[in-house]
């Protein structure tokens, strides 16, 4: 899907959002690193990912390059939610309303729009993440309520707590792009 994209948004005018394929795998890795905020994972991962939950990803391009990522998957047993894992967006790109943009595209990709439910583990520092599925919320008009979910000690290492952020429920007709 190509959505025309503002002239703020750098060099182009439109952006193309699109399922992630295999062959997104080391593009995935790249905006990952350069976010410097997102948790990096090895480039087999990002290649396994594209290749395995490419359709439940997404990708947003200009000019024929990656500058931004929703990696997501659905949880077993919940066929009715989508669940993001990382929201990346290239430094160049970032404070242009890209990262909700993303996440609107990806709820509206095929494997997704019949999701009534977006959920996402939020650190209680990670106020941009929090806006972020906040003003989903808002402009699909629908809730976003916080739940506990991943407790400090359950991590292996020194590690906020993540609770579980969900928003909706969506109507089928709420699942369109703006």
């Amino acid at each position: 899907m190509t959505f025309s994209g503002r002239n703020d948004l750098s060099h182009s005018p439109s952006l193309v959002f699109r399922a992630a394929r295999p062959a997104d795998g080391a593009a995935l890795w790249r905006v990952v690193r350069s976010t410097g905020t997102l948790e990096l994972n090895s480039p087999y991962f990002y290649l396994l990912w594209a290749t395995e939950f490419g359709h439940t990803s997404l990708v947003a391009e200009q000019d024929g390059q990656t500058v931004g990522l929703v990696v997501g998957f659905h949880p077993p047993g919940q066929p009715d939610s989508a669940f993001v894992w990382q929201v990346g967006v290239l430094p160049s790109h970032r404070g242009q309303g890209l990262g909700l943009r993303m996440l609107q595209a990806w709820k509206a990709l095929p494997a997704n729009a019949h999701c009534r439910w977006v959920t996402a583990t939020v650190a209680d520092d990670n106020l941009a993440s929090q806006a972020l599925f906040q003003s989903l919320a808002r402009v699909s008009d629908t809730g976003c309520e916080s739940q506990p979910h991943f407790t400090a000690d359950q991590f292996p290492v020194d590690h906020p707590a993540e609770p579980l952020l969900r928003v909706g429920p969506f109507s089928r007709e709420k699942a369109d792009p703006v």
